[in-house]
């Protein structure tokens, strides 16, 4: 494998005129002349012409710079180390740790699932934004269900634990100081002024957040006492996690942790659908514990019950069923653009607290600061007698002024029909400060100016290294000496009440687990039976079938690819996906050949990026059909990507081993302004 920083060749968009089919492309003519490409490394148009300020910052210039922002004269490719011991690669972005950068890529991956360019202007200058009309999916909902526990509940977790700590007096010289200065605001009842000049002073003045509230490892500190405990993982293996568990890149344990997080609220929801109730179970049942979990059955599971208790499912006749399941998935999509919001939200007051590069260091710090200046200096010369009598005079007001109120409104929306639009936060005190989201766009198009494309986030089959991360116990305030710091972390007497059995234990087997894996090797039979025929059907010309080719890829077939080609099939014939950046305009090509070098006479297509309209991820198959395979075969299914032309032409690829960097690369080089769908 060549070092990283090598350069690949690449070619531009091949001419109809030279391709196997050249029906697939010839109604893109004339097109390519009013693509929406801006400012590519080619071209010269001003940054003041950027569509959004993602665009005008990747292809801006930017104080500190890392491997992917240093712009050399040659044109070509650069590879930054894709797939390469992430030790080995330099910073690729300046001020920006690597393991920070991979954290947001891959958080990005598991958000993004369809994007639809648009000619509006977006909000706050940021695109990316989540439309309205977003459809509703479980998958959907379990993405933003993780990322509001990766955000909100973390935050408000480590919050309490710092109130935990100032409470128990362990560090007593912090905790005296917070009381000598509330007991004089108190005295001179300056309380709500003394409180606005500490958020000011927390917002303009980082240095202060440290000094104030000294961070400390998350799993470390007891919400009970403030006190050093032993992490619930058994052993301090990460420092952002609730429960401390070892990780083999940041932010990979608070990552699983919001996964089993969902999955535990779906398991106590099925299990409360199925009726699960132990505590009523004979005492010995040597049938019932052979069988396995019913609750993952669901709805069988709840019906399974009222025939064992001696009724009959009233399924067919029961007219309250479906009209109470609509009515719930009806509020699904409400619901599941409420939990985005809120994590949209902390993540923009996030990234206004602490900017990532290449945003501004203090602009959104200021701005925020500015908004409570004037509260401070109106509370400085208000009394609490006044603030109590706007309080109630508000309560008042909301409890009988329903006819003003809503009067109030209709003549707001007749002036100002788009009213509520204009006062979101993210068009007026949190203009410009980017999502998570938009912040990871900003760093592919980063890489994307400057023709070197980030690499993606190193990935290991390997379990993560069950021993303590490193720390510093000196840096720690907690009242606790280093050798109860240190029995903390090590301490593995909660790994094993996690895990049920004793050091040396062999694990114990279950008849269930036998019948289990009958079935398995059952349903593996039939998996890879059914891929045999899809195979026949596939030549017989079946396009289902054709879809249905590649998708199991054999670990020999698993070679790296990118940054330049990608593995792939289209109608069912192997190939490469190859985008090429060094002409004018750049393009996204297929080709039928296996060597990974670009060759005019076996491109079946071509389209300029800047013609591509939307891009949708696809699974390889349905959702339950990857279920069932994923678990029968224990393999990972390559899956597809959507991608739709400025005309409404659709190229459907599949089988694509590397389609998350692939969309990624696709998303972030041209010049479309966004929208998730």
């Amino acid at each position: 494998m060549p070092t990283p920083g090598y350069v690949f060749k690449d070619g531009g968009p091949i001419p109809d005129s030279e391709l196997k089919n050249p029906g697939t492309s010839s109604q893109l003519e004339g097109t390519t002349t009013h693509s929406s490409i801006f400012n590519t490394p080619t071209s010269s148009s001003s940054l003041s012409s950027a569509p959004t300020d993602s665009h005008a910052l990747a292809y801006g210039e930017h104080e500190e710079r890392g491997a992917a922002q240093q712009n050399d004269s040659t044109g070509e490719v650069k590879n930054l180390g894709w797939f390469e011991d992430p030790t080995k690669l330099p910073p690729l972005v300046g001020r920006l740790p690597n393991e920070e950068l991979w954290t947001l890529v891959r958080r990005f991956n598991k958000q993004m699932y369809h994007v639809k360019a648009t000619s509006k202007d977006p909000p706050g200058a940021l695109d990316l934004n989540i439309v309205d009309e977003d459809e509703f999916s479980p998958d959907k909902l379990r993405s933003n269900i993780e990322r509001l526990y990766m955000t909100v509940i973390i935050g408000m977790m480590g919050f309490g634990k710092h109130i935990a700590r100032l409470r128990s007096w362990r560090e007593p010289r912090r905790t005296g100081g917070f009381l000598a200065v509330y007991t004089i605001a108190w005295t001179l009842d300056f309380i709500v002024p003394t409180l606005l000049t500490a958020l000011i002073v927390l917002i303009v003045y980082p240095p202060s957040r440290t000094l104030l509230f000294p961070p400390a490892p998350l799993a470390l500190i007891s919400s009970k006492d403030g006190g050093v405990q032993s992490p619930k993982a058994g052993v301090l293996g990460s420092h952002d996690s609730a429960t401390g568990a070892p990780e083999k890149y940041q932010g990979m344990a608070v990552e699983q942790e919001a996964h089993n997080f969902v999955s535990g609220i779906g398991s106590i929801a099925l299990s409360s659908a199925a009726g699960k109730h132990e505590q009523g179970d004979p005492q010995s049942d040597p049938l019932n514990n052979s069988i396995p979990d019913p609750t993952r059955i669901a709805t069988a599971g709840a019906e399974a019950k009222v025939s064992a208790g001696g009724g009959t499912p009233n399924v067919h006749h029961d007219k309250t069923k479906q009209p109470v399941e609509d009515a719930m998935w009806s509020k699904m999509r409400p619901i599941m653009h409420v939990v985005g919001d809120v994590a949209d939200g902390w993540e923009r007051f996030a990234n206004a607290l602490s900017p990532t590069p290449p945003f501004p260091k203090s602009a959104s710090r200021l701005k925020l600061a500015g908004c409570l200046v004037p509260l401070l200096l109106v509370s400085t010369f208000t009394t609490s007698e006044v603030i109590a009598k706007g309080m109630t005079f508000g309560v008042g007001l909301g409890f009988f002024g329903d006819p003003v109120i809503w009067r109030a409104l209709d003549l707001l929306n007749n002036k100002f029909p788009n009213w509520q639009r204009l006062i979101e936060l993210r068009n007026t005190l949190l203009k410009g400060v980017p999502t998570n989201a938009q912040l990871t766009i900003t760093l592919l198009r980063i890489g994307e100016a400057n023709k070197a494309p980030l690499p993606p986030p190193p990935s290991s089959d390997e379990p993560p290294p069950n021993r303590p991360k490193s720390l510093n116990a000196d840096d720690l305030t907690v009242d606790a000496s280093d050798v109860e710091i240190h029995d903390a972390i090590h301490d593995n007497s909660n790994e094993q009440a996690v895990s049920g059995t004793e050091p040396g234990e062999p694990p114990k087997h279950h008849h269930g687990q036998h019948i289990l894996g009958f079935f398995k090797g059952s349903t593996k039979t039939g998996v890879e039976t059914k891929l045999g025929i899809d195979k026949l059907r596939a030549k017989a010309g079946s396009t289902n079938a054709k879809d249905h080719l590649g998708i199991l890829p054999k670990p020999s077939e698993r070679t790296p690819t990118g940054p330049v080609d990608f593995k792939a099939r289209f109608h069912g014939a192997k190939g490469r996906v190859y985008i090429s950046t060094t002409n004018a305009v750049p393009s996204v090509s297929f080709a039928q050949n296996g060597t990974g070098l670009a060759s005019k006479s076996d491109e079946i297509f071509s389209i300029p990026v800047g013609d591509i309209r939307e891009l949708k991820k696809l699974g390889g198959f349905g959702w339950k059909a990857k279920l069932v395979v994923g678990w029968s075969t224990g393999k990972t299914v390559a899956d597809g990507l959507e991608i739709i032309g400025r005309n409404g032409t659709v190229w459907k690829l599949t089988a694509i081993q590397l389609r998350d960097e692939l969309f990624n690369r696709l998303v972030a080089i041209g010049g479309q302004k966004w929208e998730s769908w």
